[in-house]
């Protein structure tokens, strides 16, 4: 039996497009015992797979030779070691993305990487804080640049010397380029967009058009660094949601309260939350109560009121009243560092349609060179063409084919879905998963806890000969202290009520039939309507609400109060707010939906009607398994939601397993997907987000390889050349990218 993989995850610094990636991707691949590799652009992270012992060392010095920064994930620092951004395939990048300490790094393998870029590179970037114009790429570009329009002077000045001066030029940013190309050649990677660079401007000169290609590498350049600025941009936006926790927490010690990092809090302390200051743990409140303000993480505009025995989140905020929380969870472990974990680990993992733009650059980029060779050298072999000419025309070829903006264009889009959902509690485990919403044609839900709160309430009091006030009172009274849900539905009613809630004598419990006590001398039973008929007469009208009741799928107390019945009081687990809108949202856009529920006949159908969906009731997890497989032999695509454990085998059925609740180990960790704030409105949003997503790839996609076929055709009509040629690889990169960025402001 073959051992499962164990894997190892590290932090990948200067790494900007998916050419950055493939680069990585393919060096580590080459290590000895590694079985798989993972690299994910956006969350500047890669994982590797392997099935025994691991040597970092040798990961973190393959990767440092190429340019990147690299550290192994979980060291203290866990940040890249110090990197060459001047001299790998996109030198620098915009650190807002980042969190860098800044520190020197004494975790194993940190220091060993950064040694290893140092040998070869120019070492660092900006620093923390700093802007993008401040890091190393921005510098050896505008240095580039400079030497360009020196040598424009130069050359005017002093015409003999003009060549010479435009190969100084070219020299400032081709040598960098062209030794990132021969580390990434040694590394695997022979066909990078590094080496057609080198190779067109070497043949530029070659052909006595050294200015063009100074010309050529500044533009380069330029656009390397504006998709860093995107790529870094990308980045933030996930990074934003860490960055809502605050860094520093009071918490309660020897009578007093202290100021500490939020980082080092542990389970069990108690914090106190001033009003105005954002939440520094997941916790429960212990004492007070406050209108919670979780906009900035569920995008909810309505504060909700939180009291003691509520849990509340990392990142919310305390608005009216001072709070005193017992941490739940370490600050590695909060909810919105396991949803930039899982974030960070979905990017990783590709979508089929990026798998397959991954395999056809594989045989592109070398298809590219090919073409270029011919143009260059048939046409003079062939029909006595000027080999100036075309030789000119088969470099700008190789510039035009660079598979940048092609590669590109699925992993931005993807990345920036993912990330647009994350901050609105959309959680999906991958591309492939994302890309797998568009196809949802059926959606089965769970009914506790997913369509419906998961808890009773009060629906419905009726009172004879006392007010309805007066019957919640008494009820009330008798279930003080009981945590059984139909008693906390009450309790909660009268005090959402404001009714009284007086003492009561001698209570106690009748097994099976309710309670019964004394309250302000009056003897006073609570139970179901067969033992409350056992202690009072009941009315042929009163049988008649009781089962009008029961048939809207409603459990009825019946109250008797000096042996008379003196009220009734109905609950039922009600639908949630939105539920009804949820399921309209997925009818309107063609998607049949179905409840499964283990709860009665009754019940279900209730709630059904109320909701317009199909029911089946009476369900065990292997009936709701075997049905989803039912309607995935009609030809549907179903997606099933539920709370993550009873509807385990019907989940892991399902084309796609969502798991809904309030951001729980098990709401983000056993399904495909997950919705952390609990609304049923956000599985129609989910598949929204993913058409929306694809829509992006199919124009980004167009865009790359358009471009392309224009300037292809105009250059071997003889109307454009080099300049246009990078520019049609550089500007439909940077436009591919800024598309996908868009989708950073879905809103759903």
């Amino acid at each position: 039996m073959t051992a499962p993989l164990k894997q190892t995850r590290f932090k990948i610094g200067g790494m900007d497009c998916a050419s950055c990636a493939a680069k990585i991707d393919t060096a580590v691949r080459r290590l000895d015992g590694v079985a798989d590799v993972s690299v994910s652009v956006t969350g500047a992270s890669m994982t590797v797979s392997h099935g025994g012992p691991l040597n970092d060392d040798k990961v973190l010095r393959q990767v440092a030779r190429l340019g990147y920064g690299i550290v192994k994930a979980g060291t203290r620092t866990d940040e890249p070691a110090p990197h060459d951004h001047a001299d790998h395939d996109h030198e620098g990048h915009d650190h807002e993305d980042q969190d860098h300490s800044g520190h020197d790094h004494d975790h194993a393998g940190g220091e060993v990487a950064g040694q290893a870029a140092a040998s070869t590179h120019l070492h660092g970037d900006a620093e923390p804080g700093q802007p993008w114009w401040r890091s190393r790429r921005a510098a050896l570009t505008l240095a580039c640049a400079a030497a360009l329009v020196a040598a424009y002077g130069i050359g005017h000045l002093v015409p003999a010397a003009e060549r010479w001066v435009f190969l100084s030029a070219l020299l400032v940013g081709l040598v960098p380029i062209a030794r990132r190309a021969l580390m990434a050649a040694f590394a695997g990677t022979p066909f990078s967009i590094e080496m057609l660079m080198t190779i067109a401007a070497v043949g530029a000169v070659m052909i006595n058009a050294t200015e063009e290609a100074a010309a050529v590498v500044v533009l380069f350049l330029i656009g390397e660094l504006l998709e860093g600025v995107a790529a870094g941009r990308a980045r933030a936006s996930i990074q934003g949601l860490a960055d809502l926790v605050p860094k520093t927490a009071l918490v309660e010690r020897g009578g007093g309260t202290i100021e500490v990092p939020a980082d080092q809090l542990a389970v069990g302390d108690i914090i106190v939350v001033r009003p105005g200051d954002r939440i520094p743990a997941d916790g429960e409140i212990t004492e007070g109560s406050s209108d919670i303000d979780e906009a900035p993480v569920t995008g909810e505009s309505t504060p909700k009121r939180k009291g003691i025995a509520d849990t509340i989140f990392a990142g919310t905020i305390n608005n009216d009243g001072v709070l005193k929380v017992r941490v739940t969870a370490a600050a590695s472990d909060n909810t919105i560092a396991r949803v930039v974990r899982l974030v960070e680990e979905a990017q990783e993992a590709k979508a089929p349609t990026e798998r397959f733009i991954d395999r056809f650059s594989r045989y592109y980029t070398p298809g590219v060179l090919v073409v270029g060779a011919l143009v260059a050298l048939l046409p003079p072999l062939a029909a006595g063409g000027d080999w100036n000419e075309w030789i000119y025309k088969g470099l700008a070829i190789l510039l035009i084919g660079c598979p940048c903006a092609l590669v590109i264009s699925t992993p931005a889009a993807i990345a920036a879905g993912l990330a647009a959902g994350a901050r609105r509690g959309l959680l999906m485990k991958g591309g492939a998963v994302l890309e797998g919403f568009r196809r949802i044609t059926a959606v089965a839900f769970d009914k506790t806890g997913t369509l419906t709160a998961g808890k009773p309430v009060v629906t419905d009091i009726v009172a004879y000969g006392r007010d309805e006030r007066t019957v919640l009172a008494l009820a009330a009274a008798l279930e003080q202290g009981s945590s059984h849900p139909l008693a906390v539905a009450i309790l909660d009613r009268a005090k959402a009520d404001k009714a009284p809630v007086p003492p009561a004598l001698a209570a106690k419990a009748i097994s099976g039939k309710g309670v019964e006590g004394s309250v302000g001398g009056v003897a006073v039973f609570l139970g179901s309507g067969p033992a409350a008929g056992e202690r009072a007469g009941m009315t042929q009208a009163q049988r008649l609400a009781i089962d009008s009741l029961n048939g809207q799928g409603k459990t009825v107390s019946v109250l008797v109060a000096d042996g008379v019945i003196a009220g009734l009081i109905a609950m039922r687990d009600e639908p949630r707010p939105d539920a009804a809108a949820g399921i309209a949202a997925l009818k309107a856009e063609g998607i049949r939906a179905v409840m499964l529920t283990g709860d009665n006949s009754r019940t279900a159908e209730a709630i059904a009607t109320s909701l317009g969906i199909e029911a089946r009731a009476q369900l065990l997890p292997q009936d709701k398994q075997r049905i989803v497989g039912e309607l995935q032999r009609e030809g549907l695509t179903v997606a099933k939601v539920g709370d993550g454990i009873n509807d385990a085998p019907a989940l892991a059925a399902a084309d796609i397993g969502i798991a809904m609740g309030g951001g729980t180990d098990v709401a983000l960790e056993t399904a495909d997907a997950a919705i952390l704030h609990g609304r049923v409105t956000d599985v129609a949003r989910m598949v929204l987000l993913s058409r929306a997503v694809m829509a992006n790839i199919g124009q980004n996609i167009t865009v790359a390889l358009g471009l392309k076929a224009v300037f292809l055709v105009t250059t071997i009509a003889g109307i454009t050349g080099l300049w246009p040629a990078i520019l049609a690889d550089t500007g439909a990169t940077v436009l591919v990218t800024a598309n996908a960025m868009r989708l950073l402001r879905w809103r759903g």
